[in-house]
């Protein structure tokens, strides 16, 4: 006598990432890759509705690899833009501290 064992295995829906992209469409687009994720976020959610879980899972792994690149650049780019603004302004302190103790300890 053959026993069969049925296993009911529950799937997650696929995500789609849809927040994460608009939030990179809207405040960090560098190169339209915010454009791209959240084309490729529609996409995965289009195909989730249609029952298209595979195409669901691959359009919404490639929204989320574009949405790690859009947020890694703008955080290198917004981190560069402070290290640059700092060093103007210590610069500029410099500048303005050699002007007034020239001019004011010279006469």
């Amino acid at each position: 006598m053959v026993q069969y064992t049925t296993v009911n295995i529950s799937t997650e829906p696929p995500k789609d990432h849809i927040i994460w992209s608009l939030c990179c469409f809207v405040y960090s687009n560098p190169f339209c890759l915010g454009l791209a994720a959240l084309i490729f976020s529609i996409k995965a959610r289009d195909r989730k509705m249609a029952g298209d879980l595979e195409g669901a899972r691959n359009y919404g792994s490639t929204a989320r690899c574009l949405n790690i690149v859009s947020t890694i650049l703008i955080s290198i780019t917004i981190f560069i833009f402070i290290i640059v603004v700092s060093v103007i302004i210590s610069q500029a302190q410099q500048s303005y501290n050699r002007y007034y103790y020239r001019y004011y300890y010279n006469y």
